[in-house]
């Protein structure tokens, strides 16, 4: 399945403002975008590597947990780049792992209207999470 219907199943089930992807790249602690529905302010091929806080990249890519923000201040304690985050109307952040054989391939970054999402949706994004696994299997 393309990274495309991956975000068009998201937008059909829980909705989307921002959708990124991000490909992990072990070797560098490194994630690299491979999708985004903005590519003018996400473009693909931006890497990401200390734009984040620590406990961010613990948690979604060493423990394959999700990450929700449900509101702005959420976002700003997390982000670098919560004023772009902002201007696309987004206040409100799902980042969930993608995992295939143990392994960390990605994160699926879905963004909406502050109080968009909440704990239901986290479920939805991580149902819909394996979607991307063979794309990103791809991008290895």
């Amino acid at each position: 399945m393309s990274l495309s219907t991956v975000e068009e199943r998201v937008r059909a089930e829980l909705g989307v403002r921002l959708f990124t992807v991000l490909a992990w790249i072990p070797e560098r602690r490194a994630l690299r975008r491979v999708h985004s529905s903005h590519p003018a302010q996400y473009p693909v091929g931006g890497e990401k590597t200390v734009e984040v806080a620590a406990g961010w990249l613990e948690r979604c890519i060493t423990a394959q947990e999700p990450y929700f923000g449900p509101d702005r201040a959420a976002v700003r304690e997390i982000f670098a780049d919560h004023e772009l985050i902002e201007s696309l109307g987004c206040g409100s952040i799902i980042n969930v792992p993608v995992v295939a054989d143990g392994r960390t391939l990605g994160v699926l970054n879905i963004l909406d209207a502050e109080g968009a999402y909440d704990e239901d949706s986290v479920q939805v994004a991580q149902a819909l999470a394996p979607l991307a696994a063979p794309a990103l299997e791809e991008e290895k």
